[in-house]
């Protein structure tokens, strides 16, 4: 019976101990000594912790670098692929906008019937200008047709075979062509050079020439067309003892551009080489 009213006590005790213990800790009392009983606990947590992770780290890195590597070269090649159809896609719009631009001169001029070509390589000697283009007599192309862009004259054929051609471009220092120049209507010859550059000579010493005005093609002589437009002078030279006037021409065709061409094919240079008589029959 003592025994038991004893254990009833100690179990009284306990219960008031921790309840006591609860109302100091709910009112803040012990929290001092809590952080002095725990504050050692938590620093070999975080110290574990911190060693633990430090060590999956190193386990996972490598895997991870691997990981990243992967991604960025599928990243750089879809870059690479986006950016090789933005380039095509350029290519198209600028393509069509010549094209375009290639339909509006031919309606412009319906008197005269095209064939299109685009350049596919240029003479590599620095003492000739002359692109190569593929179309040729497959394609009813002959020595001499002129050969113009939207903006202006090229140049004509000065070769042919079955499936290509070569241009001579105007600025070709054997290039030589009769023009006229607006609005004056004076006549000139239009030269070529080794450097690329136009020139304007044999302009008559009377006639009225500005900076500004244009050049176009005279159709004297039979090897082009006339009325086609050929440049711009920006210069002009005149003294008094000289027989004519010189002038420095800006073309009209950007020739380090030239991509399509049209071929005036129902024009036939004129041949005013010297009549030879026929020996007449014994």
């Amino acid at each position: 019976m003592k025994s038991t009213s004893i254990s009833s006590f100690q179990l009284i005790f306990v219960i008031l101990v921790i309840g006591g213990l609860i109302a100091l800790a709910l009112g803040g009392y012990l929290a001092p000594v809590i952080r002095v009983v725990l504050d050692p606990f938590v620093s070999v947590q975080t110290w574990i912790s911190t060693r633990y992770q430090t060590i999956q780290d190193y386990i996972t890195a490598p895997q991870d670098i691997i990981r990243l590597r992967t991604r960025n070269l599928e990243l750089e090649a879809e870059v690479s692929r986006l950016q090789s159809e933005i380039i095509d896609l350029k290519q198209q719009i600028v393509e069509t906008r010549i094209l375009s631009a290639l339909v509006e001169f031919a309606r412009i001029h319906p008197e005269y019937r095209y064939v299109a070509a685009s350049a596919i390589g240029q003479d590599p000697s620095p003492f000739v200008k002359y692109v190569i283009i593929n179309r040729g007599s497959d394609d009813d192309l002959r020595r001499g047709m002129p050969v113009v862009t939207q903006q202006g004259l090229v140049g004509r054929i000065a070769a042919v075979t079955s499936s290509a051609a070569r241009v001579q471009l105007i600025t070709d220092p054997a290039s030589s062509i009769n023009v006229k120049l607006e609005p004056s209507g004076a006549q000139a010859v239009l030269l070529g050079s080794f450097t690329g550059d136009l020139s304007l000579e044999m302009i008559p010493q009377s006639a009225s020439v500005q900076i500004g005005d244009l050049v176009l093609t005279s159709g004297l002589g039979g090897n082009f067309p006339g009325d086609i437009l050929v440049g711009q002078i920006t210069s002009v030279r005149r003294r008094e003892t000289d027989l004519s006037q010189t002038a420095v021409v800006q073309p009209v065709v950007d020739f380090s551009k030239l991509q399509i061409m049209l071929i005036i094919t129902n024009f036939r240079p004129l041949d005013i080489g010297p009549l030879v008589p026929t020996p007449a029959a014994p």
